[in-house]
């Protein structure tokens, strides 16, 4: 029982983690500063968990990396879009 307790909040607090830098980036309008190779690392190494929680069928670590890569691909697609529209404001001037 501990240990299902740990690893659920252990879950918790890297998933809900990434959340600040999302809502950071919807009031800055600026992820310039985030490193797309960790954006990846952490696409490859999250789906990765998820594929080994799902055949372990434990929903701690399927849910938590299920949600952390939805996370990581909205930081991902934020920052690509934010990227494309400065650079067409800096083309336009």
């Amino acid at each position: 029982m501990f240990w299902s307790v740990l690893g659920t909040i252990a879950a918790i607090c890297t998933t809900v983690g990434f959340i600040p830098q999302i809502i950071r980036g919807i009031q800055t309008r600026e992820l310039r500063d985030v490193s797309p190779t960790m954006l990846t690392l952490l696409l490859v190494g999250c789906s990765l968990w998820l594929t080994y929680g799902i055949h372990l069928k434990n929903p701690i670590i399927a849910l938590a990396n299920g949600f952390t890569l939805s996370f990581v691909i909205t930081i991902l697609l934020m920052r690509s879009l934010y990227k494309k529209r400065t650079q067409e404001r800096n083309d336009h001037r």
